[in-house]
């Protein structure tokens, strides 16, 4: 029997509208992230996989900064099980980004952080995005309530609707 030749035919779907960016008034915390040039791609911008490195850097220095993390004793630890990135406008070395943060959900033992980065002093967000951890016990692995403490740290950036 001979085999059958199947071409590939796209499905038409309705675009997706493109983001619009937020200012920095809708995040409570900032981190001044200073570029390198090992961070530029070939295309002369930060490389996309960097973005996501900015994401865990803001998120776990605010942890740390406020006592709610220590990266080599805490019981609990965050994994990512879930991340996003919106690429709005281009920044490149030796840009400063500045690393804009919310906390969006705050369950039992996950959280859910919205993030801003914005280059210089630009008000608008050349990339937005979010970063879900879900907290589990360093050893076992197994998802663990949010100590008071993270959860104190975590409600000052809350989001309220």
């Amino acid at each position: 029997m001979p085999a059958v030749r199947r071409e590939y035919i796209p499905h038409s779907a309705t675009p997706m509208p493109r983001p619009q960016p937020e200012t920095r008034s809708a995040y409570a915390h900032f981190l001044r992230i200073t570029t390198r040039w090992m961070d530029n791609d070939a295309y002369g911008h930060i490389n996309n996989a960097v973005y996501y490195s900015y994401f865990d850097t803001v998120v776990n220095a605010y942890l740390i900064a406020e006592g709610a993390l220590d990266i080599e004793t805490s019981d609990v630890i965050g994994l990512v099980v879930e991340t996003q990135c919106q690429y709005l406008a281009p920044a490149a070395f030796p840009d400063a980004v500045h690393a804009g943060l919310r906390v969006a959900h705050l369950g039992r033992s996950s959280v859910r952080y919205e993030i801003g980065l914005f280059r210089n002093d630009d008000d608008r967000a050349s990339a937005q995005g979010h970063f879900v951890h879900v907290y589990v016990d360093r050893t076992s692995r197994k998802p663990v309530p949010l100590p008071p403490a993270m959860r104190a740290a975590l409600e000052r950036i809350r989001r309220r609707p």
